[in-house]
């Protein structure tokens, strides 16, 4: 497997530093519901880990939650509760979104505030390294100690000092320094440390849960691409510097998502979450348009894409159906059919830097060979294996999920026990019978076929 690693800007050949591979994935910052750009590297390392599983890895996955900061005061205040309160709300809605998008829970979600011993050990490993600095009852990273910084962003000290996002104080003694631990403000919430009373910074606590959950060096660091710069440069420069080794072998980070061609704002009114959405159309197309671009490139959502592709996934939806209902009867002795290709053309895809969008292409054309081989009356063995791949590719992706409900929720064994009796209703000729169970099956949102195999049904 080849991943592009933000680090060397190249397509670099993986090989995990021992017997469980180690990722860690930047979560949220916990004080709103998250929106669809939080929602696209969720889905897409989701799809990393399943598919380092598949290839028979161990993995160890780690996403933290930041459930302390200057965003979260503020709207904790806004709120009138606590900070706690707010991240325990938050977490909780979190959770959900990323049940609906059908994302695997991680290994380990600790949280910054379970961490204060952690990060106060970190910190007090820089000072004592010399690579950082008391000022003003705060903490600083001297950014002038850390060898290599901006090779994630592949600027040098002159273009982020002058171009970047930093935090300017007099405290500091270079603008590209950045807080490890900021002293006690009334009101804010505090913690006890030989600095003196106060708060972690944000950038080092993902360096001390890191550590803590997956070691000195991980193998996969993972986020957005607007965390390059200064969040992952500052973790991994802090990092370097108290552990004295390399902090990640490979850096991963998604492109951006944009709606109508345009960046998501909330003045433009194009802003988004991920409960807004999946009212309107469900989890699992959000899921699927997030992975049917290769992940490093924008993705634009617009009413017409997220149309199409609740189509493409009703086209895999009735293809496994077909497949279920064909095995039912299906020939002991059909024509034979192998559908290995698309195992291998599915693993070559996520082979080359998770490119799911060539993968999920490997699924659509095994069901174009699925259909084919039903209508050439393939063996119950050949069905079986189809059906079995479908599955395990899928299993990959976790792109088809959500089962199908009709309007008034009725669940299949309802629905079979309709059909069964209208079966035998029409085996005693009474077909007035027969016609209004039909009539009452439309009414539930469910179509029924009679085939010369039996009876096929599905929800409109």
């Amino acid at each position: 497997m080849k991943i592009y690693n933000s680090m060397t800007q190249s397509k670099d050949e993986f090989i995990p530093i021992g017997d469980t591979v180690k990722i860690y994935a930047c979560g949220p910052t916990v004080y709103n519901l998250i929106h669809i750009g939080n929602a696209r590297p969720l889905c897409v390392f989701d799809v990393l880990r399943r598919y380092l599983a598949w290839r028979g890895y161990k993995v160890r996955f780690v996403q933290n939650f930041t459930d302390v900061d200057d965003k979260m005061i503020n709207r904790a205040n806004e709120m009138g509760i606590s900070v706690k309160e707010l991240a325990e709300k938050y977490i909780a809605e979190y959770q959900k979104d990323a049940a609906g998008l059908n994302v695997m829970p991680p290994d380990a979600a600790p949280r910054a505030t379970e961490n204060i011993d952690e990060i106060i050990d970190i910190i007090n490993t820089l000072l004592d390294k010399g690579c950082a600095y008391r000022s003003g009852g705060d903490v600083y990273f001297d950014t002038s100690k850390a060898k290599g910084y901006g090779d994630i962003s592949h600027q040098s000290i002159e273009q982020l000092q002058s171009g970047a996002r930093i935090e300017v104080s007099d405290l500091k003694r270079s603008p590209l320094d950045f807080a490890l631990w900021k002293g006690a403000k009334p009101g804010e919430p505090s913690w006890e440390s030989p600095f003196g009373p106060g708060r972690p910074g944000w950038h080092i606590e993902c360096s001390a849960m890191a550590r803590r959950y997956l070691g000195n060096t991980i193998d996969i660091h993972c986020g957005g691409r607007d965390l390059m710069f200064p969040h992952h440069e500052n973790e991994t420069a802090q990092s370097r510097c108290a552990n004295g080794c390399e902090f990640a072998n490979y850096w991963m980070h998604n492109g951006h998502v944009n709606f109508n061609n345009e960046k998501m704002s909330k003045s433009k009114g194009n802003f988004f979450t991920v409960r807004e959405l999946a009212e309107k159309y469900g989890y699992e197309p959000i899921r699927f348009t997030l992975l049917a671009s290769h992940y490093r490139s924008p993705i634009n959502f617009t009413e017409g894409i997220m149309q199409q592709n609740i189509s493409a996934l009703q086209r895999l939806r009735t293809c496994r159906e077909n497949l279920k209902f064909y095995i039912k009867n299906a020939p002991q002795s059909g024509e034979k059919a192998d559908f290995e290709k698309y195992r291998a053309d599915f693993a070559a895809a996520l082979d080359d830097d998770l490119n799911t969008a060539d993968a999920i292409g490997a699924v659509f054309e095994l069901v174009k060979a699925v259909n084919v081989a039903i209508e050439n009356k393939m063996d119950k063995a050949s069905a079986e294996n189809a059906l079995k791949l479908f599955d395990e590719l899928n299993g990959v992706l976790g792109i088809l999920y959500e089962q199908p409900k009709s309007e008034n929720g009725s669940d299949d064994a309802e629905i079979e026990r309709l059909i069964a009796e209208r079966t035998a209703a029409k085996a005693e000729k009474n077909y007035a019978r027969a016609d209004e169970i039909r009539n009452t099956l439309s009414d539930m949102g469910v179509i029924v076929e009679d085939t010369p195999q039996g009876v096929k049904w599905r929800r409109k």
